[in-house]
């Protein structure tokens, strides 16, 4: 190459050098983020609390120091019989100023010992079982209030619910103290079983509740106690956004028998039966010993425990044993088809309807005995209950 094609060269390159550093100062720089950072380093996000954050702070500023965590000690027993002291963790809530608190029973059953912290203190609180009912999943404790005083939350109503309306529960999940959790309600009218039968009109939610969370308040956003938190729905033990809790008219009808009897009094109705069906029914009529069956189904009574409500109003029992579907069945006794007014197609609904009514009480029912139909009033008997289900099997 001769010097000539050389300078050329330079002069070519420099020239397209040049173009290209005019070209990308003339490109259009790309829009600012929607992120940007002064020079103190504050995002100019905006961080405003919303209204729902703000009753959701304002709940728990004003209502977790009347949430308690629960410490139970129980005792087992290892391989050589040598007892060994177990601690459970639940949680309560104070019902007045005089240091009650409910929680839930599966939360202290077989306790030895039973002590309660209060919010902002390190030091627990000696606690005794004022009351409980196993049925429904609650108990009372008493403790010696501090001098700050215990306080109360205000129950509120759960006949009024509605499926997504907004609920928030404070608990002490996993022994982390009062935490927190926000969802909705999920379904209304769920039934669930518990440790002494069945508890009807449960509410479920997806807020957050973790072992821990047990016998803690469901609140709504007026700060209301609306249910108490028993259980969840889950494969592994954790939370899994289905969560259950025993409606507040329960805890409210349930407390002044807890208070003053330590126990719920309940109707003893007395009998032992099946649910009549369309295919056992058709069975019993196809049967060779005359046996007169006019519905497909009731509820067929087997055996009446003597003493009992049942027994009291004439309700009588099977007296011939046959096999059905291989399994043993007495037959011959009364068919019970509707009691206070509604239909009666298992034990459940007799429990579920005699679980709001007292000793003492009197109460429709409608029954079938060969084949004829009875209608009359009864009046129902009570019994010492030691929070055993009412009917046996």
């Amino acid at each position: 190459m001769n010097r000539r094609d050389f300078w050329k060269l330079v002069i070519v390159t420099s020239l397209i050098s040049t173009g290209l550093v005019l070209f990308f100062l003339r490109w259009p720089s790309p829009p600012p983020t929607r992120a940007e950072f002064n020079q103190s380093g504050a995002s100019s996000f905006d961080t405003a609390v919303s209204d729902e954050e703000k009753v959701n702070i304002r709940i728990y500023e004003t209502l977790s120091s009347g949430v308690v965590n629960v410490t139970s000690t129980t005792v087992d027993y290892n391989f050589f019989l040598e007892p060994i002291p177990r601690e459970g963790v639940g949680s309560g809530f104070f019902l007045d100023s005089d240091g009650h608190i409910a929680t839930n029973y599966h939360v202290i059953q077989d306790a030895t010992r039973l002590e309660v912290t209060l919010y902002g203190e390190t030091e627990s609180h000696k606690a005794t079982v004022v009351g409980a009912d196993p049925t429904n999943d609650i108990a009372v404790l008493k403790i010696d209030c501090p001098k700050e005083g215990c306080r109360p939350l205000k129950l509120g109503k759960s006949d009024s619910l509605k499926v997504g309306q907004r609920v928030l529960a404070i608990g002490n999940p996993f022994g982390l103290e009062r935490t927190l959790t926000t969802g909705i309600i999920s379904s209304l009218g769920r039934t669930i079983e518990s440790r002494g039968g069945v508890i009807d009109e449960v509410i479920q939610t997806d807020a957050a509740i973790n072992p821990g969370n047990s016998g803690g308040p469901l609140l709504n956003t007026r700060g209301e106690v609306i249910g108490i938190n028993t259980a969840i729905l889950s494969r592994s033990g954790d939370y899994a956004g289905i969560g259950f809790a025993v409606p507040v008219n329960t805890l409210a009808r349930i407390i002044p028998d807890l208070l003053e009897h330590g126990k719920v009094l309940r109707p003893f109705f007395g009998v032992q039966g099946r649910p009549l069906t369309e295919q056992l029914a058709n069975a019993m009529r196809r049967s060779n010993i005359g046996l007169k069956v006019p519905v497909d189904e009731g509820f067929l009574v087997e055996v009446v425990r003597p003493g009992g409500t049942a027994d009291q109003a004439g309700i009588l029992g099977g007296d011939q044993r046959v096999y059905w579907n291989r399994r043993p069945l007495i037959v011959g006794g009364d068919i019970i088809t509707e009691l206070g007014g509604k239909r009666v197609t298992s034990a459940n609904d007799i429990d579920n309807m005699l679980e709001d009514k007292r000793p003492g009480a009197r109460i429709s029912i409608t029954y079938y005995r060969d084949g004829r139909k009875v209608s009359k009033e009864i009046e129902l008997v009570g019994r010492d209950s030691t929070g055993a289900r009412r009917f046996r099997f």
